[in-house]
């Protein structure tokens, strides 16, 4: 449950936050107020502190090593998961093509410096009193979130997918010339 519980946090609190800063008020693709990335990237940066921490280093060397590679691999799901929305729903999200430092159209060097900072803020600041949240969280909650975004899942892939298909074909069809 406690990992269960960090991703429903953070996927929502990353659409609020996503929602409030930057969409004007939406986030992702999904219909209910959250935006499984951040609970994704969350999760991930949860175990990558974890394995930096069984190593027998200085804490210097694990902020380090915690920051590169956050930094890297939550870059990589955020170009993947840019590619991924563009070919299966063909949306675009977020472009950073226009980023002094892109790499190419769905991440940059700016990114993966937000990312990296952002999982140390994580990590150092916010775990601490997530962690006591959690464990107040009953398991019944948790069942309940886990069925509506299953729902929503499921509603987001019948209804978007095909409003997207009926969208493509549609400006097919008005882009054919009558002979």
């Amino acid at each position: 449950m406690y990992y269960i519980n960090y991703f429903f946090i953070f996927s929502i609190f990353g659409h609020f936050i996503e929602s409030f800063f930057y969409s004007n008020g939406e986030s992702g693709i999904l219909f209910g107020y959250w935006t499984p990335i951040y609970g994704i990237g969350t999760i991930i940066i949860l175990f990558i502190n974890k394995n930096i921490n069984k190593l027998k280093s200085n804490k210097i060397i694990k902020v380090i090593l915690l920051f590169l590679s956050c930094s890297i691999i939550l870059s990589l799901i955020e170009s993947i998961g840019g590619y991924l929305l563009k070919w299966i729903f063909n949306i675009e999200l977020w472009n950073y093509s226009n980023h002094k430092f892109n790499i190419g159209d769905y991440t940059s060097l700016e990114m993966a410096l937000i990312w990296g900072l952002s999982s140390l803020l994580l990590i150092y600041y916010l775990k601490p009193i997530v962690d006591k949240i959690i464990k107040k969280i009953p398991k019944i909650i948790t069942l309940i979130l886990v069925i509506l975004f299953i729902v929503d899942i499921a509603a987001t892939i019948t209804f978007k997918k095909s409003f997207s298909i009926s969208l493509s074909t549609t400006s097919q069809i008005s882009n054919t010339k009558i002979k």
